[in-house]
């Protein structure tokens, strides 16, 4: 109602206006403004985005430095943990060193002690073996010369001497003997013929003789008896140490070590075939367990699958093999069927394949109606009414500039539906 009054104005008093350069004009405007918005939109995105970025780094510096601090943390805490491990291994050699040393002394110190035990024992036995000897000759030589005493005869008085001299001197031989590691036995043979005669002499003349007496001539010849007994024991416990010789103990301790010993490899001769006649049992029932199981597969192969059993046998026959063996079936199998997986058949493979097919056809195939993708995006256009307002903004009718992006675009998946939906459309409108 204004525009045709403003013309006629302005065509009746302004001469040279030109409403198209008025309208370039005001369009150049739109476009500096609508350019300077974008502008201002690109230098605020570009703002945004450089904040985002250094917000972005900032995180990122963050946990770098937090994944360092963990880092060095950890670092920290198994440096610790090493060193307090180093330090018990430090500790427990250190204790088990200790421990060792003590043991090793308390062993010494129980050698030595038992060795001080066994010198003073020692000592004890060849001095008392020794004093017993000198008893003995004080006891019998008395005795020897009351019976020897002769006044007629006075060098007689040299025989008690010569008897108990005798078994003295060797005594003296058998420890010499011992020392020089040789044979004892014939000093102690003299010994006891020398002590044996002594004896005699005393309780003879202890029988006769009024003076003497049956007592003294008795505890003459035990005398003459027991010293030379003890001192030849005691060498002869001093020889057997000399020469190795295991005493009774030692040699009763060995026995039953043996005894023992023998026991264990009794015992474990008697598990080893306790536990061969177990495994040879279990491998018996295993391999009764395995011809079952193959008889009960051959007489299933050979019941429902005839012909591919006819080829397996011969198979094995050729091949001298007790049994059908999985792989000979399985050569079979691939020679009747020409299929590599047993217990399919090509009707099974024909079955397998068409239900697929039938699978992938259901799963693919698009959806109409209602739930339909393509009648819920595409539209029958309607006719705009002319008599309708301009929609546009008042921009003295210049459209609205449109940019890449301005409309979200629509799904890979969205698309092949409607790629579907649409063949099957133009599939149906032809058939109809």
């Amino acid at each position: 109602m204004t525009a045709a009054p403003i013309e006629k104005k302005l065509n009746g008093h302004t001469p040279g206006y030109d409403p198209r350069a008025l309208a370039e004009a005001e369009a150049i405007r739109k476009r500096a403004e609508a350019e300077a918005e974008a502008l201002r939109i690109e230098a605020q995105g570009k703002a945004d985005a450089a904040r985002t970025l250094a917000a972005e780094q900032a995180e990122r510096d963050r946990l770098a430095n937090e994944r360092t601090r963990l880092t060095n943390e950890r670092k920290k805490i198994d440096h610790e943990a090493y060193v307090a491990k180093k330090a018990a291994e430090i500790a427990k050699a250190k204790a088990d060193e200790e421990r060792a040393e003590k043991e090793a002394a308390d062993k010494e110190a129980a050698a030595e002690k038992r060795e001080a035990e066994q010198r003073r024992a020692e000592n004890w036995w060849k001095w008392g073996a020794r004093g017993i000897y000198a008893v003995g000759l004080a006891l019998a030589a008395p005795v020897q010369f009351m019976h020897f005493w002769d006044p007629k005869r006075p060098f007689l008085i040299a025989a008690p001497a010569l008897l108990e001299g005798f078994a003295l001197v060797l005594a003296c031989g058998a420890a010499w003997a011992v020392a020089h590691r040789r044979d004892v036995r014939p000093y102690r043979i003299g010994i006891m013929a020398g002590a044996t005669i002594a004896a005699l002499i005393n309780l003879y003349g202890g029988m006769t003789d009024d003076e003497i007496g049956f007592n003294a001539g008795l505890i003459g010849a035990i005398a003459s008896l027991g010293g030379p007994i003890v001192l030849m024991a005691y060498e002869h416990g001093i020889a057997q140490k000399a020469d190795g010789i295991p005493s009774w103990r030692d040699r009763r301790a060995a026995e039953r070590a043996r005894a023992e010993a023998d026991a264990a490899r009794e015992k474990a001769r008697a598990e080893k075939q306790a536990a061969d006649a177990r495994a040879a049992a279990e491998k018996a029932a295993r391999e009764k367990a395995a011809e079952e199981e193959q008889r009960r597969k051959d007489a299933d192969r050979q019941a429902d699958h005839e012909d591919v059993w006819k080829v397996a046998n011969a198979l094995r026959a050729a091949r001298g093999s007790q049994y059908v063996t999985e792989q000979i079936w399985a050569e079979a199998w691939l020679l009747v069927t020409g299929c590599k997986t047993v217990g399919i058949r090509p009707e099974i493979e024909a079955q397998s394949r068409a239900a697929q097919a039938h699978m992938r056809t259901v799963t693919e195939a698009p959806v109409l109606g209602s739930l339909s993708l393509l009648d819920s995006q595409i539209k029958p256009r309607q006719k705009k009414d002319p008599n309708a307002p301009d929609g546009r903004r008042n921009n003295g009718g210049t459209p609205p500039v449109r940019r890449p992006g301005d409309t979200q675009p629509y799904s890979e998946g969205a698309k092949r539906q409607i790629g579907h939906e649409t063949a099957a459309r133009s599939t149906r409108e032809v058939s109809e």
